[in-house]
């Protein structure tokens, strides 16, 4: 046996007629299609359900999978504790799927859980399953701040192991779409979470799961989408298979994106291992990109490399561009694999004799001392793709108004604490938010006072 099925599911508690007193009625296509997925789970005959959740356990570099022989949990914080949920955990299952996980280099396992209370993106998804089935057990999975491409990894290790243990294993991806598609929604309107529930619910139509993988981080971010990295882990479970979707209903009342879709699998398809194909246009996208560096990021490159494989700081070439060994600057040297960011770090004011040697201190520190990421490992290196940001003397302003995200970067400062953040970023398209996240970054609040320097670059790709 194997995965026999999966299915695409929100988690709005608003859904629960004790949650929704009567508003549960302006989604009642989600409801209908909701009823849909239950009964063709019953029918499915499952002797397990993952559920991948973003509301569970969530680590930056870890995916938790609940241990235990059972757990509950109810709908108190939302007005409706009589609303509860019992599971059996498949303990073999869990076993078995952190080994098949850590032997395929993905940190994962069953440690790290503060709680075992069953959170609301499993409990909802139950609630419907239980008037149609009742005997099964489950594997609940947390989401990751890993790459995307980790959790359809993930996925895949979900059907091996449902292979070896010959289970019947049905699928479900519980996630909400963009949570910005109404002024009065949870986090106001933006055009780009309109573009995102567009763009998924198509790809979820096509059964197109490369597409899955392609979203720009960015896009992602701005829709503020809390289930993109719970369907990946789905379409890894579905590697290799060919699948007939159905996409049942999508409806955003409250300014949040509701999909339902499934997912029958009628037979085998070498050509839907999509890690393996967005591996290769990646490559390819790599070197093509690498053809084209110039000498700051070439350098950046070398720099970082030379220090991963042999621990030395590497020797400054001697074909440098004048510029690079006769200024000084600023340097901020950002890497990214996937489309994901993997480190960034930089100087404000130069802290070395030139340009040239502010770039290779800069690009080690941004692979080996982000505090937000772990140190890059040597296996890494080739999939790195680098930029480098050459800073002109910041010069003070007094106003926001005096800022233009795509020409300016900005630095805020209050007493010793200090905020930058660089031009010209997607998702950043107003002053205002510029800064808001400088202060963040910073740790300066609202109430504060603080100062504001503006500043222009020259990126190096």
């Amino acid at each position: 046996m194997s995965v026999v099925g999966a299915f695409i599911v929100p988690h709005p508690p608003i859904i629960i007629p004790e949650v929704g007193q009567g508003e549960e009625q302006k989604i009642i296509d989600t409801i209908k299609s909701y009823q849909e997925v239950a009964r063709r789970i019953a029918k499915l005959r499952p002797d397990t359900i993952v559920i991948t959740t973003p509301h569970s356990i969530l680590y930056s570099d870890y995916f938790h999978i609940s241990p235990g022989n059972n757990a509950s949990g109810n709908l108190s914080r939302f007005g409706a504790k009589n609303i509860s949920v019992n599971v059996k955990y498949d303990n073999e299952f869990v076993c078995a799927l952190a080994i098949s996980a850590t032997d395929a280099g993905l940190k994962a396992g069953t440690e790290g859980e503060k709680d075992a209370f069953l959170d609301h993106g499993t409990i909802i998804p139950l609630y419907f399953i239980n008037q149609y089935l009742k005997e099964y057990k489950v594997i609940r999975v947390g989401l990751s701040g890993q790459s995307l491409i980790n959790h359809y990894r993930l996925g895949r290790c979900i059907a091996e192991t449902a292979d070896a243990l010959s289970r019947r294993v049905v699928f479900v991806a519980s996630g909400d779409l963009s949570h910005t598609l109404k002024e009065d929604g949870p986090y106001g309107y933006t055009p780009e979470g309109v573009l995102f529930d567009s763009e998924i619910t198509q790809a979820m139509k096509e059964g197109d799961f490369l597409r899955f993988l392609e979203f720009s981080p960015d896009l992602v971010d701005v829709a503020a989408e809390c289930g993109l990295r719970s369907f990946v882990i789905m379409a890894g479970s579905l590697s290799g298979k060919e699948v007939k979707p159905e996409f049942l209903s999508y409806e955003g009342p409250f300014g949040v994106g509701y999909a339902v879709c499934s997912y029958d699998i009628i037979g085998k398809n070498e050509d839907r291992h999509f890690d393996k194909i967005y591996n290769k246009k990646q490559l390819e996208h790599l070197m093509e990109r690498k053809a084209k560096e110039d000498a700051y990021v070439r350098l950046a490159r070398l720099s970082l490399e030379t220090y991963i494989k042999t621990g030395e700081q590497a020797k400054l070439p001697e074909d440098l561009p004048e510029e690079l060994l006769g200024m000084q600057a600023g340097v901020f040297v950002s890497l990214k694999m996937y489309g994901d960011l993997r480190g960034c770090i930089g100087t404000i004011s130069p802290a070395t004799g030139c340009i040239a040697k502010e770039i290779r201190q800069n690009a080690v520190s941004a692979g080996t001392e982000d505090p937000r990421f772990s140190p890059i490992r040597e296996e890494e290196l080739s999939k790195l793709v680098y930029s480098v940001d050459v800073l002109t003397d910041p010069e003070p302003i007094n106003t926001v108004e005096e800022l233009d995200v795509k020409r300016y970067g900005v630095i805020v400062t209050s007493r010793r604490k200090r905020g930058l953040l660089l031009p010209n970023l997607e998702g950043i398209d107003t002053p205002e938010k510029q800064v808001s996240i400088a202060m963040q970054k910073a740790g300066i609040l609202k109430n504060e006072e603080y100062s504001l320097e503006r500043f222009e670059v020259v990126r190096h790709k």
